[in-house]
């Protein structure tokens, strides 16, 4: 027997067991989906947030730590331990080297979305995956005092379209405790989608900010002292404060020169961070969640493997006349193991195959959802090499799975096979 006629042999016995064969080859395929899935997730939720910011040389805020500074100025999760004086944030702009920076204050909320005081030059220095420039869908930047600029996320799930008018909430959460209703804002302009936290983020200025606040103290609203919207445009709106500022220089060699004086200032306690060192920082702190996926991954492999190997030392039993027979027609112990071999080879193969399939089905229906529900954008690109790695060590596997009931049959013999056990 050649191997042509062995592979034939194979396939026509898998055929002929084509039920539990099936559920198998099933099993296997959605082991190597889930594999290939998690890896595909993992990479691309580490691209999306290397994504969200570009082209920003350094992040300034309050002194506390560089992950925790990059989490609230950039992904608008958590808050700041403190704010930084305007004072401060002028001394820094002025610094040699420094191209331009962008302010950010933090603090409210419009709806359980994060508003973002912030300064036309937001809109024209804010990059995102690999410096790509904000866009509008619709409108433009804000220019009234009472302006606001929408991302794709907030006008999308509130409904929201130009010159609709929203109030901002005092504080963060689902619901406000107390809000501004006595100065509501525009809807001037809604940002193209990014896939980054911009898209959920409700901009405003920081003159607007400020505006809201006058008649506040300690976050609660002075008794008798209520200032209008028309009485607060004739009032000094210069911020007193801010959460955190971006700052792009002149060249990258100045980010380090920076990154000193600031955080040396002895004006006021102030920590600047380089954003890709702050985000290998997140992913160091991260590796123990990446581990688990890992170890989840290779356990999936391994329960597939095994249910292969069920399967197929399950079917020996009733198989022992059939290998009885071929041995009984001139195949030797080798062909015999060689038939097992393949058998758990083809279906490794092709549930591998299958699994690939199935993982790119699965990305084809999870992508539109996954982005509009969580701002993660997963690009269905082809295989990558890691990819083919794991495909290639998960057939291997299957190879290696297939000697122990290979190796069963091996060891049977005519006169086994012919005797029938009660």
């Amino acid at each position: 027997m050649n191997l042509g006629s062995i592979l034939g042999l194979a396939w026509r016995s898998l055929l002929s067991r084509r039920a539990t064969a099936g559920l198998t080859l099933f099993a296997l395929a959605v082991s190597v989906m889930l594999v290939l899935g998690v890896e595909k997730l993992r990479h691309e939720a580490k691209a999306s947030f290397a994504n969200t910011i570009s082209g920003t040389d350094l992040i300034v805020g309050a002194r506390s730590g560089s992950v925790q500074l990059l989490l609230y100025s950039v992904f608008r999760i958590g808050n700041a331990t403190n704010n930084i004086s305007w004072k401060s944030y002028r001394w820094a702009a002025a610094l040699p080297g420094v191209a331009w920076t962008v302010p950010i204050s933090l603090g409210d909320s419009h709806r359980g979305y994060r508003v973002m005081g912030t300064s036309q030059a937001y809109f024209e220095h804010y990059r995102y995956a690999r410096k790509r420039n904000l866009a509008f869908q619709a409108g433009q930047p804000f220019d009234d005092l009472f302006d606001a600029v929408l991302g794709a996320d907030v006008a999308a799930a509130l409904g929201y379209d130009l010159d609709d008018r929203i109030v901002i909430d005092h504080g963060i959460g689902g619901v406000g405790f107390a809000r501004h209703e006595d100065k509501p804002f525009r809807v001037a302009g809604i940002l193209a989608k990014t896939g980054t936290p911009v898209d959920r983020t409700v901009h405003v200025s920081l003159e607007a900010i400020e505006a809201i606040h006058v008649d506040w103290r300690g976050g609660t609203r002075v008794p008798g002292m209520a200032v209008s919207a028309e009485r607060v445009r004739q009032m000094d709106l210069t911020p007193r404060a801010i959460t955190a500022f971006l700052v792009g220089t002149t060249s990258r060699f100045e980010a380090f020169g920076l990154l000193r004086a600031i955080n040396e200032h002895r004006g006021e306690p102030l920590l600047a961070v380089l954003p890709g060192v702050a985000l290998q920082e997140l992913w160091d702190l991260m590796g123990t969640a990446e581990a688990a996926l890992g170890a989840i991954s290779l356990f999936v492999i391994a329960a597939g493997l095994l249910g292969m190997i069920t399967m197929l030392l399950a079917g020996l039993n009733e198989r022992r006349r059939e290998m009885a027979i071929l041995r009984s027609v001139g195949a030797r112990p080798g062909h015999l193991f060689s038939l097992l071999v393949l058998e758990a080879t083809t279906l490794t193969v092709l549930g591998a195959v299958l699994g690939l399939a199935m993982m790119y089905g699965g990305l084809a229906v999870a992508q539109p959802i996954l982005d509009a529900q969580y701002g993660l954008f997963i690009e269905i690109a082809p295989p990558t090499p890691r990819d083919w790695r794991v495909l290639g060590a998960v057939v291997l596997a299957g190879v290696l799975a297939g000697l122990v009931p290979a190796y069963r049959a091996y060891r049977h013999s005519i006169a086994d096979g012919m005797v029938v056990r009660t």
